[in-house]
């Protein structure tokens, strides 16, 4: 018998809505503020995967998991873009 935490844990997982997306195949997320921009430039030229862009004063810092080379693993940047 599943535990009453595991299900509420999936019930509001049903409800709550998930990522929205810029467009047909895109995978940039809309970002709050305008760090949507910023996270998309990122993406673009590090080619990773977006973990998070968020606004701080008047940068957005955007955290991205980068593929390694080869056998390497992957590796986490962050880089601080101006609005």
């Amino acid at each position: 018998m599943a535990s009453p935490l595991l299900i509420t844990a999936l019930a509001a997982s049903l409800i709550l809505p998930g990522p929205v997306t810029t467009g047909a195949g895109s995978n940039v997320a809309l970002i709050a503020g305008d760090c949507s921009d910023a996270a998309a430039q990122v993406l673009a030229q590090t080619g990773g995967e977006l973990l998070s862009a968020q606004p701080k004063g008047d940068t957005c810092v955007v955290t991205v998991l980068v593929p390694g080379k080869g056998n390497a693993r992957p590796r986490k940047v962050t880089v601080r873009v101006p609005i």
